[in-house]
């Protein structure tokens, strides 16, 4: 045996290497899956290599600031100063291409809304609350106005990872922002003391009984357990994958996912692409206003947005009987953190701005708008594009992605396979790791405190007080050949209802304010 150790021992390194190689090339030749292999034996693997990392290559080397999608590097590296609380400005002008098709233009006043030294945004200045409050105008039990114009959109625990949810929650917290479950049901790390939507998907998870049915039982012992919970959210699709329902792969699902969720361990857990709880449009206001009844909150529904004859059925429903959801989540189909077959996230459904003006407009003609709190909802997490969609109607900006982003999600794009490097998207322990709870908070706390700081600032250059008092003549939009560019209100032939505004001091004397 010695001697044998011996041999091997003087045997040169390279011929391991040349042995290795030879192996190599003997099971690529008769390999009967990869042509590339075949024909081109050990070099064929450098093609694949490089094809591996061929986003990190084109992310940092070969792709210039504005061409990345969906986030180009200008997009993230503001909310990563943000974030971080670091200089968020550039020098030397802009460097967008300002003459691009649908490029957003704020139309500044001559003379800016003036801040008076008394103004409540004088102490606070990233103080912007919702200017409506949801529930209000049906009378529910518990209304609420939201702290804050931008929060948390709906992601799930199981989604992202324990440690992800749990900064999110604390960041939130810390600027009054509002957190939204997604259809995962309400975790541990969803009770950090963030107001909480509970958002209630086709698989009823964490309101389900065995039978995967939804319980109302259930529904009202978790909403008088945790009074954060300020409102309900139904979804009826998400902008990723209208018409499909989601996947929670096996591999992600543990012991505390599987009690959250009622699920079984180590099976991948499906929802139904339609609700089983209610049939047809005045099943759903049934549903709704059941709901409302029985929690005493506000309760809305979420939808991506494409044909609009169902919505008409709902206004008229609405218009006639005074009943419907307190609010609509407009979700654009640009897709999202959940997982979607490429058919899905590039085709289905509209984007945000389409399928908004579309929708705004059905509730609009039956003077239906101020009864309706409006949350938008599809990359919409930087200060110009916010301004945009309160012009067009929206009263509230749902973050997700950007929310990624701003506790350090690099954009890998590997949110569907339990692999993302950050520990985000994942339930990988060891990935998780990565993620510092109290420090990420800060971050998303700091970037939403810049993007409320600097819509308000928006909002004053064009003479408003709050952006509930833009409408779409205050906001151009380039649409190409001779027209150059166009206000909102031409673009799109529709001009919002004004919202009832007194100032913000009596938003934030209101006793329905969230944040508390």
């Amino acid at each position: 045996m010695e001697q044998i150790w011996e041999f091997l021992v003087d045997i040169a390194w390279y011929w391991y290497v040349l042995a290795f190689l030879i192996v190599v090339a003997l099971y690529d030749i008769f390999n009967k899956k990869h042509i590339i292999l075949r024909n081109f034996p050990v070099v064929g693997h450098i093609r694949y290599w490089l094809e591996s990392i061929g986003p990190e290559l084109r992310q940092y080397i070969v792709a210039n600031n504005g061409e990345e999608l969906p986030f180009n590097r200008i997009e993230r590296g503001w909310i990563y100063a943000s974030a971080k609380n670091e200089n968020n400005y550039e020098g030397f002008g802009t460097d967008r291409d300002i003459y691009s098709h649908q490029y957003i233009f704020i139309n500044n006043a001559m003379m800016p809304y003036k801040v008076e030294k008394d103004h409540v945004t004088q102490k606070e200045p990233a103080f912007l609350p919702c200017a409506k409050v949801i529930g209000a105008s049906k009378n529910r039990k518990r209304p609420f106005r939201p702290a804050s114009v931008i929060n948390i959109s709906a992601m799930s625990y199981g989604s992202l990872s324990a440690k992800a949810v749990d900064a999110m929650n604390n960041g939130a917290k810390q600027v009054h922002a509002y957190h939204n479950t997604g259809e995962g049901g309400l975790s541990p790390y969803h009770k950090r003391g963030a107001d909480v939507v509970f958002h209630i998907g086709t698989g009823y998870f964490g309101v389900r009984d065995k039978d995967g049915s939804f319980s109302m039982d259930m529904l009202k012992k978790l909403v008088q357990e945790h009074p954060q919970v300020r409102a309900i959210e139904l979804k009826l699709s998400q902008g990723a994958k209208p018409g499909k329902g989601g996947v929670l792969p096996g591999s992600k699902i543990t012991k505390e996912i599987s009690e959250i969720r009622n699920v079984p361990m180590g099976e991948d857990v499906l929802s139904p692409p339609t609700h089983s709880a209610f049939e047809g449009i005045q099943g759903l206001v049934d549903f709704v206003e059941e709901i409302a009844q029985e929690t005493g909150l506000p309760t809305g529904i979420k939808a991506a947005i494409g044909k609009l004859e169902q919505w008409e059925e709902l206004a008229d429903i609405m218009k006639t009987t005074g009943k419907g959801p307190d609010f609509i989540t407009v979700d654009g189909g640009e897709g999202g953190t959940g997982a979607a077959p490429p058919s899905f996230a590039d085709h289905v459904s509209l984007p945000w701005v389409y399928g908004f003006k579309d929708l705004y407009q059905v509730f609009q003609k039956r003077d239906l708008t101020e009864h309706i709190v409006f949350i938008a909802s599809g990359k919409l997490g930087f200060p110009a594009k916010a301004a945009m969609a309160f012009s067009m109607g929206a009263d509230v900006i749902n973050v997700a992605r950007e929310a990624m982003i701003s506790i350090g999600c690099i954009q890998a794009q590997a949110c569907h396979n339990n692999t993302c490097p950050t520990g985000i998207a994942t339930q990988n322990k060891w990935l998780q790791r990565g993620i510092v709870v109290p420090e990420k908070a800060g971050r998303l706390a700091s970037y939403f405190k810049k993007f409320n700081k600097e819509l308000l600032e928006i909002t004053h250059a064009a003479g408003y007080e709050h952006p509930c008092q833009f409408d779409m003549r205050d906001v151009d939009v380039s649409v190409g050949d001779s027209n150059m560019t166009q206000t909102l209100e031409h673009t799109y032939k529709y001009q919002k209802t004004p919202v009832p505004f007194q100032g913000m001091q009596a938003l934030k004397d209101c006793v329905h304010l969230g944040g508390k």
